[in-house]
């Protein structure tokens, strides 16, 4: 160690002096380290400098100075952006005389008129660096000024002008700010070049952001590639403002409401304003895109975390309002999960984190934002109150399945420490392998006693439940993880549920129900196959599911034995099968459980004799697997799920057809 110690010793300098320390003036910063600037020096980097210098132009347009910008892109990598706002003062900087103070903008760094609130009440640019940084990285920029009926220019190369300020040339009907650059390759590299794609969606993006502005946009066509599907030339104008931008970005995806929850709200003594656009897509595909005076904000921040508190507190109120009891275990994440949002947030001096401004950091926005979202989404709730039962719905069910998923990866977590814990009522077959086993599922104790007998050891598995199991498609989360029943099933099958579903670690080869032939038995089958139609969809798409068919009934004539499935079986094997004039015995199984073990082996658990029934989705003509698996959902949710008024309707719909009940 003190060896290394040494040598490393030795490889240090012996004079560290005065000299050493440099002392980087102007804009010599920005070019020796570009990315505490713009964060980098790559393609990225480059376009961010398209957005400082629109960002600029779209102050003056917020501020009500400017109506129009126009952004156009050329050959070899030249950008040009001009508004016709009030025009960079070109009179000379008090403090800087001789300079113009746009000479001092442009080649000083933290130099610019948005410090206070006096030229600008919200800006996008806070810390005066973004104009005089574009100058810095680029190796030509030229800039024109029209003000007061005059035209002023100059050309700047890497930060430093080329020539003085020229004076004024006159000019009728035109004012406001021309800048031409074109980004320095030793800085970017020979081969970066813009997007037309990404700055005409920067472009059309802004001008969603500020209903009040058109940005023109114009481009080369020879940069454009027809798979990008940018015009060459565009006229960006949106009277509705972030509504326009949702519903752009939305086009015709089928959503839970009809309208989106939109408006804007002013905050209290000047401070500000928010607007805002959120819509739930069906299929839950979403996104949340948030700005403050208008620069993307991807990181989110504080605006982001007044719209989640919001958007929870009214929809806690709601529930409560309603009784809807579930609504407190709802989270923001519930809520804007799957939603698509836009939160565009206009503030007196904003914080960043960062010259990039990606994420924002006022604290005070936090609360003003929150006040305002719920007070409105107060009032579009208890407006529309079916649109607020789907959207409490959709809640409830995000809520219920992110509980499961914790659950499920909880139980991961337990069972990796330690061995695979099994239902104690589980009969389990002896082979290892999945290959060739089967477990039933059969009805309570007795059945289940005679079944464990008429089993083959190696490969048949038996797991008798208590009754009727749960209807796991109007039970809540809360019911389906204290259900045991449910809990025995899915242990035993090691397969996971929904998300965590793999079917390779499925532990039998085929799932098989076997209840009663009567009524009760038909409806604890029907609330199987529900509860894996929900929560294991893929035993039912691999044709892992069975259904066993046992008799019902048996004919003795002498020491001949049949079994009938029903009554049509029965009655024509009275009239078939058996002949002569000597006394048929019939004998009805009242249930699995008194039927003889060696019976019930020979008719509904030997392989070579009994007859299965598998469980599938089947096509019907030519209507696709997607038509008929949407139809056997909305049955499932008609007849199985929360809305018992759907099944009051369903059985009035369908009484005339019934010819017999089994009472």
């Amino acid at each position: 160690m003190a060896d290394l110690f040494q040598s490393a010793v030795k490889k240090t300098p012996d004079k560290y002096s005065a000299k050493d320390i440099e002392v980087l003036e102007g804009l010599e910063p920005v070019r020796r380290r570009p990315g505490m600037y713009i964060g980098g020096s790559d393609e990225r980097a480059m376009h961010h400098l398209v957005a400082e210098v629109l960002d600029n132009a779209m102050d003056e347009a917020v501020a009500g100075h400017a109506s129009r910008i126009e952004l156009e892109l050329h050959e070899g990598n030249v950008v040009v952006v001009t508004d016709n706002g009030r025009g960079i003062p070109v009179d000379p900087h008090p403090k800087y005389k001789p300079k113009s103070a746009l000479e001092v903008i442009l080649t000083t760094l933290h130099s610019g008129a948005k410090f206070s609130q006096k030229a600008y009440a919200t800006s996008g640019g806070l810390h005066g660096v973004g104009l005089s940084v574009v100058n810095a990285l680029a190796d030509e920029l030229i800039i024109q000024v029209a003000r007061d009926k005059k035209l002023y220019e100059q050309a700047y190369s890497k930060g430093k002008p080329k020539n003085k300020l020229s004076k004024g040339k006159p000019v009728n009907n035109r004012r406001g700010t021309t800048i031409l650059f074109h980004p320095d390759p030793s800085i970017f590299g020979e081969e970066a070049s813009f997007r037309p794609g990404q700055l005409y969606r920067m472009a059309r993006s802004k001008a969603y952001l500020y209903r009040g502005v058109e940005i023109r946009w114009s481009c080369d066509k020879k940069l454009l590639k027809k798979e990008d599907g940018v015009p060459d030339k565009d006229s960006l104008h949106f009277p509705n403002g972030l509504s326009d931008f949702l519903a752009a970005t939305l086009k015709q995806r089928k959503t839970l409401t009809p309208d989106p929850f939109v408006g804007e709200a002013a905050f209290p003594e000047e401070q500000g304003r928010v607007e805002w656009a959120i819509s739930w897509p069906a299929d839950e595909n979403g996104f949340l895109n948030s700005y403050c005076n208008t620069v993307p904000t991807p990181e989110g921040g504080t605006h982001e975390s007044g719209l989640r508190a919001g958007l929870l507190k009214s929809i806690k109120a709601y529930g409560e309002l309603t009784g809807t009891k579930k609504a407190g275990q709802v989270t923001a994440d519930d809520i804007l999960g799957g939603a698509s949002a836009m939160l565009s947030l206009f503030i007196r001096d904003p914080q960043f984190q960062g010259q990039t401004k990606e994420k924002l950091a006022t604290a005070g926005a936090t609360r003003l934002i929150e006040t305002s979202i719920k007070d409105h989404f107060d009032h579009w709730l208890s407006g529309h109150p079916e649109r607020a039962k789907m959207l409490m719905e959709r809640f409830v069910e995000r809520a219920e399945e992110r509980q499961r998923r914790r659950q499920e990866k909880e139980q991961a977590r337990k069972t990796a420490t330690r061995k695979l814990r099994l239902p104690g009522k589980l009969s389990d077959c002896s082979r290892n392998r999945s290959e060739g086993t089967e477990i039933f599922l059969v009805e309570g104790d007795s059945a289940g006693g005679s079944a464990k007998q008429a089993r083959n050891r190696e490969s048949q598995a038996v797991l008798p439940l208590r009754g009727k199991i749960l209807n796991v498609a109007s039970a809540s989360a809360d019911k389906l993880k204290a259900n045991q029943e449910i809990a025995d099933i899915s242990q035993a099958l090691g397969c996971g549920t929904r998300g965590a579903f793999d079917v390779d670690k499925l532990r039998y080869e085929r799932i098989i129900i076997m209840t009663d032939a009567d009524v009760d038995g038909a409806h604890i089958a029907s609330l199987l196959i529900t509860f894996f139609y929900r929560e294991m969809p893929g035993l039912i798409e691999s044709g892992r599911l069975y259904l066993a068919q046992p008799p019902l009934y048996r004919l003795t004539q002498g020491s001949e034995s049949v079994y009938a499935m029903d009554d049509p079986d029965k009655d024509r094997l009275m009239k078939s099968h058996f002949k002569g004039r000597g006394k048929i015995d019939v004998s009805r199984f009242k249930g699995l459980g008194e039927m003889p073990a060696r019976q019930l082996k020979d008719t509904t658990m030997d392989p070579a004799k009994r007859t299965l029934l598998r469980v599938m989705v089947a096509t019907e003509g030519d209507k696709s697997l997607a038509a008929e698996e949407k139809k056997a959902a909305d049955i499932i949710e008609r007849l199985m799920g929360r809305k018992p008024e759907a099944r009051f309707a369903f059985i009035q719909e369908n009484a005339r057809f019934v010819e017999e009940l089994d009472i």
